[in-house]
């Protein structure tokens, strides 16, 4: 019989990926459980795929923000850049 993972170790596991990866295993997993639960109605599945759609949209935007990342060259904090940015007005 396999060994049962906890929520506590998936979470983990899930912190590990990528923001685009963990983006995709959440709309996986609401996938799998729209599925599996019984009496959904129209609407809920209209919001679903809404949901899902959103998804895929905002993990493509986060590819391409991480390849706008890999461009820069050393070490940069967005938060102190934005900080300063404001600072300067």
């Amino acid at each position: 019989m396999p060994e049962l993972v906890t929520l506590e170790q998936v979470e983990e596991l899930a912190a590990q990926l990528p923001p685009a990866e963990r983006l995709k295993l959440v709309a996986r997993v609401c996938e799998q459980l729209s599925t599996m639960l019984p009496g959904v109605s129209p609407e809920q599945e209209a919001g679903t795929r809404a949901r899902q759609e959103r998804l895929v949209k905002l993990d493509a935007w986060l590819a391409e923000c991480e390849k706008v990342a890999e461009l820069w060259e050393g070490e940069f904090d967005s938060a102190v850049d934005l900080r300063r940015l404001r600072e300067e007005r």
